[in-house]
């Protein structure tokens, strides 16, 4: 397998797939992300399937780039007999979903060598294999179906596929791998080269909308791209991350499935979308909320499935050694039955950052706001399980009872602003008894600084959100105050660690790697707290340890200089795009900045 840094992302909207430097495709989960894997050598070996295309011979140089604004990845090979490319996409998906690879002479002649290992239920189950009448290899197991369709000449070697191949300057050979259902017939043949025009149309047209002119253009573009990868199509759902498993800290246990989507994602995500002009995505996102939210306040769940499902159960692929044998691997994911306030003041503040910049809702999202009021007032002071998900005694974390304050500022900022009925004095009341309680129990004025829960004496990064959800200005003394002990106590080779290192738990040791979006969010707070060139150093420190396709997991690990966590992820790349617009505003305009949700 390759280091985390070394893949790039293809995908269709449904699902996505990652592929290595060395052009072999080690994740792929069809046909959806939540779906069981048919490639899983990234948390296994070949064994466990891979679709590699690569040369015969071992590689002089490799290089690789995304064709501009698009989801097209191609990796160019030098050899000492040539040069050739493996253009790597997956068309937007129409009646079946298609993985293409073409491989294409540049200098010289090349041997190529292709090697298809298919293994369908998180890579345990070896298909049936057989031709077709029209030549294609046809692979089925239970549910799941694949078809390869290619010129080349393949034969079976010990339950795999390969071939021998050879490419000249200016050829073309395709391959094209779909997915069906195993009870349907046939997925038709596609066009390989129409099929390419098609998604290099669909990625350009996109990503004409994006309204964004700041100085970091290219690197908001790639996010961009990125997280509209990361969206289910059909229910506007985004995952965290279309893998499972990858570790917070090589050779850990901290290894958990991000392929569901998060409500705390939500405010963070309508910013990243609507300041950049993708309003289409933003009203889709919102949609999936209401629905996902919709029923009891006290059912409400941290994360749903991406139709929405709501058991997301957790157990372990015992087959599966993990990513560099960082074990367990997890599939399903058990934080969903957690109590976690603070999703009820992201979803709060979503429905209310959407009435601001004129998204239409449903018709109904203010009776389930009034509802969820009505259910907080009741759990407002109750102990959490907090951002992060512990997995031990709940506390009372400062962060989980700030967006509480958030949760009815919102509701009343909703209805003093568009006239909406509802219980003002109550809720009022309630505000300011929340903001009274974190300011009294959450602050320590012995550290000078907000704590990670009442009664700790240890920080925690989520709490650099307060100035940017409104809960103090920016230039409070308490919030400047916690800025500084942040950067005493959680800086790390110059990024911000999530847990303080001083508190020792078997929930934070050893210490993992630093929480990227916990970086930008330090940005954020410099941003706020006046300290732009503060702001623009923590950003460009962030966004140059990407890898050379600008593609960012979940934590960055100074040590070894590595990615860690799972890749890529939609928060780190959402909060990189929120940053990039809080620094354009601070520099050319004297607006409050874009992530400054308290309007």
């Amino acid at each position: 397998m390759s280091r985390i840094e070394d893949y790039g992302l293809i995908g269709d909207c449904e699902t996505a797939a990652l592929v290595g430097r060395d052009g072999s495709i080690d994740w792929l989960c069809w046909p959806d992300f939540d779906s069981d894997a048919c490639f899983a050598a990234l948390l296994g070996t070949r064994k466990n399937g891979r679709w590699l295309i690569a040369p015969r011979d071992e590689a002089t140089q490799v290089s690789r780039r995304y064709w501009d604004n698009t989801l097209i990845l191609e990796t160019q090979f030098e050899t000492t007999d040539g040069a050739v490319a493996i253009v790597d996409f997956m068309p937007p998906r129409g009646h079946a979903s298609d993985v293409v690879r073409l491989v294409r002479g540049i200098k010289g002649s090349v041997k190529m060598r292709m090697e298809l290992v298919i293994r369908f239920g998180m890579g345990a189950d070896i298909p049936w294999v057989k031709r077709t009448e029209d030549g294609a290899l046809l692979a089925i197991c239970g549910q799941d179906m694949t078809v390869l369709r290619t010129p080349v000449e393949t034969r079976g070697k010990d339950m795999t596929t390969v071939a021998e191949f050879e490419v000249t300057e200016g050829k073309t050979i395709p391959f094209v791998l779909t997915y069906g259902a195993s009870h349907l017939e046939l997925p038709d043949p596609i066009d390989p080269a129409k099929a390419l025009q098609e998604t290099e149309d669909f990625w350009l047209d996109w990503c004409s909308r994006c309204n964004y002119e700041g100085d970091s253009r290219d690197l908001v573009m790639r996010s961009l791209i990125t997280l509209k990868a990361l969206t289910y199509l059909p229910t506007g759902g985004i995952v965290a991350a279309p893998t499972t498993s990858l570790p917070e800290k090589l050779g850990g246990a901290r290894n958990w499935d991000y392929r569901y989507c998060w409500l705390r994602d939500a405010t963070f995500t309508l910013l990243a979308l609507m300041n950049s002009g993708y309003t289409e995505e933003a009203s889709a996102w919102h949609s999936w909320l209401l629905r996902a939210a919709a029923g009891a306040p006290g059912n409400m769940q941290i994360m749903y499935g991406i139709k929405g499902q709501r058991r997301l159960l957790e157990w372990e692929a015992g087959w599966l050694p993990g990513y560099e044998g960082a074990g367990p691997v997890r599939i399903g994911n058990a934080a969903h039955a957690q109590l976690q306030l603070d999703v009820y003041g992201e979803l709060m503040d979503a429905f209310h950052q959407s009435r601001v910049t004129k998204l239409k809702l449903d018709e109904g999202t203010w009776d389930l706001e009034c509802t969820v009021l009505d259910h907080l007032a009741e759990v407002w002071d109750q102990p959490d399980q907090g951002i992060w998900e512990r997995r031990d005694n709940g506390r009372h974390y400062v962060f989980s009872k700030v967006m509480t304050w958030v949760a009815f500022d919102r509701g009343i900022k909703s209805a003093e602003m568009f006239g909406f009925k509802a219980p003002l004095d109550r809720w009022r009341a309630l505000r300011d008894t929340i903001h009274r309680d974190v300011c009294e129990k959450g602050f320590d004025p012995e550290l000078n600084s907000f704590v990670e829960s009442y009664g700790a004496k240890w920080l925690d990064a989520s709490v650099l959100l307060l100035p940017a959800v409104g809960f103090l200005p920016g230039s409070d003394a308490r919030i400047r105050g916690t800025i500084a002990a942040i950067e005493h106590h959680m800086m790390r080779d110059g990024f911000v660690l999530r847990h303080d290192p001083r508190e020792i738990t078997s929930e934070v040791q050893p210490i993992e790697g630093a929480f990227l979006a916990c970086s930008l969010w330090f940005a954020d707070a410099y941003v706020l707290a006046g300290e732009i060139d503060k702001a623009q150093v923590l950003f460009d420190r962030v966004v140059g340890v990407a890898n050379d396709l600008g593609l960012l997991a979940e934590e960055f690990d100074p040590g070894p200089g590595r990615q860690t966590g799972n890749f890529p992820q939609a928060l780190t790349h959402i909060a990189l795009i929120n940053t990039a617009h809080n620094l354009t505003e601070a520099r050319h305009a004297n607006d409050k900045p874009a992530m400054q949700r308290s309007k």
